[in-house]
């Protein structure tokens, strides 16, 4: 199975100088704890809950701070044509739960999680989960 047949497509995107404020709104409207960050018709980064949580609010920095100063510009994506497996595996590596899909032209396509992978592949999403769960992993919030 292809990642494009499980992941959400529906998918707003927001701007570097947006405020975190409206980021979080969008992510409330949306009901979703990650935000795409684009500019000029590219993904230049996201924006996690967390990151407002650790970056910003913990940091005092206030609502109108631009997404730019907390978004992680590492983009890690995965592409549409990509297996399920391949992207599961990629995501229990990284130890992060969701992840940007691109098309071949690394064009935002939609956004992939664990909790759809699982829904697709009971046996990928439950290992991946685990891996992610465990302490640690490459990336953090400093």
């Amino acid at each position: 199975m292809k990642i494009q047949e499980c992941m959400s497509k529906d998918v707003t995107v927001c701007a570097p100088d947006d405020t975190i404020r409206d980021v979080a709104r969008k992510m409330l409207e949306c009901d979703c704890g990650v935000m795409p960050i684009g500019e000029n018709d590219r993904l230049v980064g996201v924006v996690t809950d967390r990151d407002i949580a650790i970056r910003a609010v913990a940091e005092g920095k206030g609502p109108d701070t631009p997404a730019r100063s907390v978004m992680s510009a590492e983009v890690l994506y995965c592409y549409e044509d990509e297996d399920l497996q391949e992207v599961s595996d990629n995501l229990a590596t990284l130890k992060i739960r969701r992840m940007p899909v691109v098309n071949r032209d690394k064009r935002l396509v939609g956004i992939v999680s664990l909790g759809e992978i699982a829904r697709q592949d009971g046996n990928s999403g439950e290992a991946a989960f685990r891996e992610v769960s465990k302490p640690g992993g490459p990336h953090r919030q400093a």
